[in-house]
């Protein structure tokens, strides 16, 4: 069987720079994000908010949401984000 997999968004900021990626532990990530402990893009940017994310079945489709969403333009990920999560809150918190 398959892991459950999670596609999300790390954000600098509102409106600021954002990363979208996939994980099948997505409390741990978040918290490798949060805290400067995975070198690349989310470091170099400090991307440490976790302002989307939605769960899927299996990693397998999330891997294909994830390849999708980073296809599309700026500013539909900003409508996805605030569609969601207007305030841009940290959702790391709500994460059990």
């Amino acid at each position: 069987m398959d892991k459950p997999g999670f596609v999300y968004i790390m954000a600098s900021q509102r409106n600021g720079t954002i990363y979208v990626g996939v994980t099948s532990d997505l409390p741990g990530r978040a918290y490798q994000h949060r805290n400067g402990l995975v070198a690349g893009f989310t470091k170099t940017h400090g991307c440490k908010i976790l302002v989307w994310y939605e769960a899927h079945d299996s990693i397998d489709c999330a891997r294909l949401r994830e390849l999708q969403m980073k296809k599309w333009n700026r500013l539909w990920k900003l409508r996805e984000i605030e569609a969601k999560n207007p305030d841009w809150s940290d959702l790391f918190e709500s994460l059990s």
